[in-house]
């Protein structure tokens, strides 16, 4: 896996080379935003890391002509000093996948980059019914089961919780989730997008105990994550 890290600091430039080499993935570092642009026109690149402040073009022009030029294919990671709810929600809006407020922290920043590749490597085709913890869930048949009983979802609800099954562990804004299911913007003022969550919560029965949890901020996103065993027994001592 090839990660291109965008990053004007240099010592910070080296410790994130550190990290992820030392993880096993090739790490290219960039100083300036103009040179990681004139390289994701050449080369590609699994994953891309951002600082937001940099020199001569912001993270977030930079992640606005990705997006523009190369499209949704590529996850992006912001690494950041702001951490305003505002600021880390325009961040989300300009097109980044996730974001990781500074001082770095390695462990945090390995487990963020693994699960978005994860998710951007899947090669099913879009139809093929797949599998996550307890659920199985069939594209084609519009069908999802729990410990195989299918659950009875509305349109709009299977195609919410389709979208949060296909990625899983990314961090997804209340933005995204309307334009991905409703293709149009929700105002703020509206409760379509929770009253809709709030159904595939207790319908699919998310909850740790069936190997997943719907985390959520009501300003930056939501993210369905994969809970194993040992985190559930760790989060529900007996």
């Amino acid at each position: 896996m090839k990660i291109a890290s965008l990053e004007d600091d240099l010592d910070q430039a080296r410790r994130i080379h550190q990290v992820l080499t030392a993880a096993g993935y090739t790490c290219l570092s960039y100083h300036q935003s103009r040179d990681l642009l004139a390289a994701l026109r050449t080369e590609n690149f699994d994953l891309v890391l951002l600082d937001w402040h940099l020199p001569d073009i912001d993270g977030d022009d930079v992640v606005r002509w990705l997006r523009a030029n190369i499209g949704p294919r590529v996850p992006v990671i912001f690494l950041t000093n702001r951490s305003s709810e505002d600021d880390l929600v325009e961040g989300l809006r300009a097109g980044a996948d996730d974001y990781i407020v500074k001082p770095l922290r390695p462990l945090e920043l390995l487990a963020r980059v693994a699960a978005l590749l994860r998710r951007s490597q899947i090669a099913e085709p879009a139809y093929d019914a797949f599998e996550v913890a307890h659920y199985r869930i069939e594209p084609a048949a519009r069908v999802i089961s729990l410990h195989g009983a299918p659950v009875s979802l509305a349109p709009k609800e299977f195609e919410l919780a389709l979208l949060f099954f296909r990625n899983l562990g990314r961090l997804m804004s209340r933005d995204v989730l309307a334009e991905c299911v409703w293709n149009r913007e929700i105002p703020a003022t509206s409760r379509t997008l929770d009253t809709h969550l709030s159904n595939i919560r207790q319908k699919l029965q998310i909850r740790p105990e069936h190997g997943v949890r719907l985390s959520s901020s009501y300003a930056l996103g939501y993210r369905l994550e994969l809970i194993s065993a040992a985190d559930d027994s760790a989060t529900n001592p007996s």
